[in-house]
């Protein structure tokens, strides 16, 4: 019975090349976003490994909903990925825009926590998998940067959900790459990380032998 992977952020960038490799490797994959046309052609893609399911994860009720479709669905979640994130111009904490920071909070950090709370009873059953987007600006101190004060939370998060999981047996895994050349940014990125080197980490993770955990796995661009 193929396993099934739920991905948050799933129409683009990272979630979508994640998406099309655990397809390729025989999972079933729970796409979830806000863009139903996008996730739609995305699923039509993919085939019938792929459900599609429109949902904004910063609304928690509607993110309970989807997981709960998923589950359904699929017979089950055996790995989570928490990937959808948002970043903001980094104008430094004086001259910062307090409601953009309001904005990427709620994505980057409480729907990450929402998704870990939701998902958790689904992992426990299957011993499954949670990974989520980190980033090397969760590695680095960064002037000004909230976004990655919003990275140092994700990492610091991940490593405790790691030590929770781990009494069940289960894993977590934070995937940190340096700038990955998607619509994250406003021009093309070319000589950045693909997003599919980023799926292939995810893959990596998510399907090593289960007597060891990848506990972070770290990415930069070679040129």
């Amino acid at each position: 019975m193929a396993r099934t992977l739920l991905i948050t952020g799933a129409s683009s960038g990272i979630g979508a090349a994640t998406a099309r490799a655990a397809a390729a490797k025989g999972w079933n994959v729970a796409m979830l976003a806000r863009s139903a046309e996008t996730l739609d052609a995305l699923a039509s893609e993919i085939g019938d490994a792929a459900l599609a399911v429109p949902c904004d994860v910063t609304d928690r009720d509607a993110l309970r909903e989807a997981i709960r479709q998923a589950n359904d669905h699929l017979g089950g979640l055996d790995a989570v990925f928490a990937n959808a994130g948002k970043g903001v111009s980094n104008a430094g904490i004086e001259k910062g825009d307090p409601d953009e920071w309001h904005d990427m909070i709620h994505l980057n950090i409480l729907a990450v926590l929402n998704t870990a709370h939701l998902v958790m009873p689904h992992l426990r059953k299957t011993k499954g998998h949670f990974i989520v987007t980190g980033s090397k600006a969760g590695r680095d101190h960064m002037k000004g940067s909230v976004y990655s004060a919003t990275k140092w939370f994700i990492h610091g998060l991940s490593e405790n959900i790691a030590e929770e999981m781990r009494e069940w047996g289960g894993r977590a895994t934070v995937i940190a790459p340096g700038m990955v050349n998607t619509g994250f940014f406003d021009e093309e990125m070319p000589t950045k990380i693909p997003p599919e080197d980023v799926a292939a980490a995810v893959m990596f993770a998510i399907e090593q032998p289960k007597t060891s955990a990848v506990r972070e796995i770290y990415l930069m661009p070679t040129d």
